[in-house]
């Protein structure tokens, strides 16, 4: 007859289903969580009410959705447990299938939780028409009776993590849940933790058994009292009888039952009620049976009510009995933390050339752009020049590598090279100036890719009057906006080269008047970033440094002069000496090889981009450039235009791909002259 305000329940519902909701000046949002986890704290709690929140959150690791899908990191649920508000990202359950020759597909089984199906085809759509999200050819629902089935047909070629990636981001495919446990304690409203969640409604619990177990023993009682009259009534049948037969009315009787046998009126009127059959031996023995039985069960709602442990027992055997009849395993997996998206997740990882023209302009061009030619190649227009500029540098790097610019004044800079703007083979680029802070009169030298600061690698620093220095990679990891010292300078020093080492390769000098200084590494120590560093080469008059090498294995080294002339040599053709020394000969120089522009340690996978002022690129296998002797003028390596001269190389390592046959150039390779004596 009385509205309930609170359903006794077996399970903590505020837990297991959770609840939103919305009121005047406060609102709630409690997410839901797994029967099992959750009965499993309540035994826990039962078993030790001291236990710790730590304690109970192993038990309960955290919110369980109906829907599935991936719960991203801990942190979010840490924070609801123990504070009540928390932040909790629920990505999709998607995987990722192969659909044919270089296709692939992207297929959804879960979706986070209140999020609609539809509405997350619809985002998809959206994205698709307005051209946010690229590389998708078609949306299909499969979804039925057995789940969630989108399938996202994706472009030939397309990279599947990329667009996966721009999905989570700009599509409800991941959403939060922002956990806000209010709830009503004693008719207050209070934010919970976990902890106080759990002893709440073991508390409630408590009280619910306890009253539970009252309202039974004395509805048992009172069946006891009137069994006690019934049995009195059978044992004296034959009074009874008389007197009831004596009466002149019902109350007469009732009366004269509870006069003679001290009976209460509850049971004297129990007796008038009692029909015939009652009167069989049968009849007689099941009311004792049943008053004894009845006995033993007002014995233990006794005892329930006299010790609180019995009524714990309680709570645990509902739980079990619980955990057994609808216990299921988690639906939601808990993954590692999804970290904020950031532009470099929404990009495909791919090879790219970067370029940097005399002038400063710089930018990134797809590595498939160029196609491979044959020794001899015409090359294709790699840039628009000016008629006063050209191709300086260039360098082959992934669009997730750091690139790190160091300059001719020894300053570091550096970018993701994602963040170099991306043009077509025959822009010019962007101006260095808009990208890089660079400070007036710098121009960038090198520039080395890093994928991680490892503190085993070491970055060799050279200049063009012959110094070097060693220092360790992991004291770069902290650039300034406006670039770092990288190595100290003289005043018309300039920083000609830097390579990246591991401490045990051998170091090589090239000079521009074609000698080399070849010597290990280890000459050279380990110093602090801004330091000057030491002497690496003894140069003879007018000659600079053009390049600095590392050893590695199986390669060998590459010589290439302003006029077009290039050899390979093996780098046991050069006696190792002490760092400091003025080196042997390296490439024999004449009017018709012009100075040596580049050195490079190659091997016979490697290809070369060779550029010149003019602004055009042939690539070329290394193999095509014979191993020939140290002391020669090398073979034709570019077929040049008049007044066109050799500026830079770089190498591409190790691509496969096919080779474009062109006519091969009718230059005849000049013939190794005999080696000279080496100055040393």
């Amino acid at each position: 007859t009385t509205e309930p305000t609170v359903l006794p329940s077996k399970v903590p519902n505020l837990l297991v289903n959770g609840s939103t909701g919305i009121a005047v000046g406060m609102a709630t949002n409690i997410p839901p969580h797994n029967l099992k986890d959750v009965c499993k704290a309540l035994i826990k709690l039962c078993d030790d009410p001291d236990c710790s929140l730590e304690e109970l959150m192993k038990i309960v690791k955290g919110p369980d959705f109906p829907t599935g899908g991936l719960i991203c990191g801990r942190e979010g649920i840490v924070n609801a447990f123990k504070t009540g508000k928390g932040r909790i990202v629920i990505r999709s359950l998607c995987h990722i299938e192969s659909s044919g020759k270089d296709k692939q597909k992207i297929v959804i089984t879960e979706i986070p939780y209140q999020v609609n199906k539809q509405r997350i085809i619809t985002s998809i759509t959206d994205m698709i028409k307005n051209g946010r999200v690229e590389g998708i050819r078609a949306v299909n629902d499969y979804s039925g009776r057995d789940g969630i089935n989108l399938c996202l047909e994706l472009k030939r070629g397309e990279d599947a993590n990329v667009i996966l990636n721009q999905l989570y981001k700009l599509t409800p495919l991941q959403s939060a849940f922002n956990v806000n446990f209010l709830a009503l304690v004693n008719g207050k409203p209070k934010t919970l933790n976990l902890k106080e969640a759990l002893v709440h409604f073991k508390n409630h619990r408590f009280e619910v058994i306890r009253r539970r177990t009252l309202f039974l023993l004395n509805k048992a009682l009172d069946r006891a009292h009137i069994l006690e009259g019934l049995i009195k009534a059978i044992d004296n049948i034959d009074e009874v009888i008389k007197i009831i037969r004596a009466s002149k009315d019902v109350n007469e009787a009732r009366e004269s039952l509870i006069a003679k046998f001290s009976l209460s009126k509850i049971q004297a009127q129990a007796i008038l009620d009692m029909p015939l059959r009652r009167l069989t031996g049968l009849e007689r023995d099941a009311l004792v049976n049943e008053y004894e039985e009845l006995q033993k069960t007002i014995a233990q709602y006794r005892a329930i009510l006299a010790d609180a442990n019995l009524v714990y027992d309680i709570i645990r055997e509902d739980a079990y009995e619980l955990i057994d009849k609808y216990g299921v395993e988690r639906r939601s997996e808990i993954v590692a933390a999804a970290e904020d998206i950031t532009i470099e997740d929404l990009i495909a990882e791919e090879e790219m050339a970067v370029t940097i023209s005399h002038s400063g302009y710089i930018k990134r061009i797809a590595l498939d752009t160029y196609r491979k030619q044959g020794r001899g190649g015409k090359g294709i227009t790699g840039m628009k020049m000016k008629d006063d500029d050209f191709i300086e540098h260039m360098f082959i790097a992934s669009t997730h590598d750091y690139i790190l610019f160091f300059t001719t004044r020894g300053q570091l800079y550096w970018l993701k090279v994602y963040d170099i703007p991306q043009m077509g083979r025959a822009s010019k680029g962007r101006a260095l100036v808009n990208v890089l802070e660079l400070k007036k009169g710098e121009t960038i030298t090198s520039m080395i890719p890093v994928r991680d600061f490892d503190e085993t690698k070491f970055l060799v620093m050279a200049s063009s009057a012959g110094v070097i220095k060693k220092t360790n990679l992991s004291a770069f990891k902290r650039p300034m906006k406006g670039g770092i010292i990288a190595i100290k300078l003289d005043e018309k020093d300039e920083l000609i080269g830097v390579v990246m080492t591991n401490s045990e390769q051998n170091l090589m000098l090239a000079t521009n008047d074609g000698y080399a200084c070849y010597f290990k590494e280890k000459d050279v120590r380990p110093m602090g970033r801004a330091t000057r560093g030491v002497s690496g080469i003894k140069l003879r008059d007018d000659a600079h440094v053009v390049s600095l090498l590392a050893e590695t294995p199986n390669a060998s080294v590459l010589t290439i002069a302003q006029n077009g002339l290039a050899k390979r040599s093996l780098f046991s053709d050069y006696r190792l000496t002490k760092r400091g020394a003025k080196g042997v000969t390296n490439m024999k120089i004449t009017e018709k090889t012009g100075k040596v522009v580049s050195v490079k340690s190659v091997t016979e996978d490697d290809e070369l981009m060779i550029m010149t002022n003019k602004g055009m690129i042939v690539r070329t296998a290394t193999s095509g450039i014979r191993i020939i002797g140290r002391i020669t003028q090398g073979v034709k390596a570019i077929r040049l235009k008049e007044g066109d001269q050799v500026t830079a190389i770089a190498c591409v390592v190790g691509s496969k791909e096919e080779e474009t046959q062109v006519e091969e150039s009718p230059i005849t390779p000049a013939q190794p002259e005999e080696e000279t004596q080496a100055e040393e």
